[in-house]
């Protein structure tokens, strides 16, 4: 890939550090916020992860309600929900605690509390009008990213079909990193989000919408997570979790400002239709997508396999690439991600559907290699049966 135009805005504020969610009532009153929408789902609030933040935001006099009807991928109807509460509460800031499901339940809320309507009336790419209610993240997995992302995804359950908002309005305004909230998390779902966030930087390398500033943070990214998911997971090591948290914040960077692939697009399928969790969505296709898109780009790939510390000495640079390919399933491996055929409620007679829903998805045209209906149907199939 050579160099050519391109604009990289980032509008979000970083702020990364042990113990830095009891802070979110400073960035509030920055924000001049007066009542909060904490967004957040009842598993996390169970857990006393939103504790931190509660204190925070009495310390600093801010009034704050929840809206914590959530399910593992936000819907449309929550998300509108949510809007209703708050417009009626009198809401001008949101906190979201949590993975992906409270943050782009957050985001979709703050489009509606500024533009009004319903959500269908946003999705789809460079829709927004103005930036969205002031929002503050506080990311609970190391895998999402999506506390630094210009994008929302947000689920229609009748047509089973997952869209996008995607537009840089829609950025969160600040991104508070706690790698202290990862210690409690069960190795499942640190397994699944940490190959999320390995996903979202391959994909950012690889995909035509990369750049050089989107390399940097892409390339960083794929480094420090290969270095220490391992340890993070199975040996509950902290000094791996923090990393690995700052590894998903880079890896969003680097996305949400290029974009994603084939990978993504079937994952996205895959929730839409079976309300499957996102990460172990991206881990099972991960291997087969990445073995289709080599030939595309192989010395991307190539120095992929360096950046996660693969021995690369003496190979050629087509077998440095497909390494990448069998690295990811030994991970996977070890990790305990489940297969496509393990998955509850997956059925082969779905995968012509699966596979059309796969190519609608807006990222399908950043993947590196053109890529077909045919295709996303030959990828289903050889996931299914490895």
């Amino acid at each position: 890939m050579g160099l050519t135009n391109y604009t990289f805005n980032f509008p979000t504020k970083v702020r990364y550090g042990k113990g830095i969610s009891s802070e979110v009532g400073e960035e509030a009153k920055l924000l001049g916020a007066t009542k909060i929408l904490i967004v957040a789902d009842k598993g996390v609030i169970a857990a006393g992860v939103v504790k931190p933040v509660e204190e925070s935001l009495k310390k600093a006099g801010i009034p704050f309600v929840y809206h914590d009807n959530l399910n593992s991928n936000p819907r449309i109807w929550q998300a509108e929900e949510g809007y209703e509460f708050a417009k009626k509460e009198g809401v001008d800031c949101i906190v979201a605690v949590g993975g992906g499901t409270s943050m782009d339940c957050a985001k979709t809320i703050g489009v509606l509390l500024t533009h009004g309507g319903k959500v269908m009336d946003w999705v789809g790419v460079g829709n927004l009008k103005t930036r969205i209610t002031p929002l503050i993240c506080v990311p609970t997995t190391a895998g999402t990213g999506s506390e630094v992302t210009p994008d929302a995804v947000i689920m229609d359950t009748e047509v089973r079909f997952k869209y996008d908002i995607f537009d840089a309005k829609i950025a969160p305004w600040v991104a508070m990193i706690d790698p202290e909230v990862l210690y409690g998390v069960p190795e499942k779902i640190l397994a699944s989000t940490g190959v999320d966030a390995l996903t979202h930087a391959i994909e950012a390398y690889t995909c035509k919408q990369a750049s050089a500033h989107t390399d940097a943070f892409a390339l960083y990214a794929i480094e420090v997570i290969s270095k220490n998911i391992r340890k993070a997971v199975l040996d509950k090591d902290h000094d791996a979790m923090d990393l690995m948290m700052l590894g998903s914040t880079t890896a969003g960077i680097a996305f949400g400002y290029s974009d994603v692939a084939a990978d993504h697009c079937l994952a996205q399928a895959l929730g839409g239709f079976y309300d499957v969790a996102h990460g172990v969505a991206c881990a099972v296709f991960l291997p087969c997508v990445t073995k289709f898109n080599i030939p595309s780009c192989i010395e991307r790939y190539a120095n992929i396999a360096k950046h996660m510390g693969l021995d690369v000495h003496g190979k050629s640079t087509e077998e440095a690439a497909y390494m990448v390919v069998d690295a990811i399933r030994e991970l996977c491996a070890d990790l305990h991600i489940p297969k496509l055929k393990e998955l509850d409620k997956v059925d082969p007679k779905d995968f012509r559907d699966l596979a059309q829903a796969s190519f609608d998805c807006v990222s399908t045209p950043s993947n590196p290699r053109d890529i077909t209906v045919d295709d996303f149907y030959a990828l289903l199939e050889e996931a299914y049966n490895e």
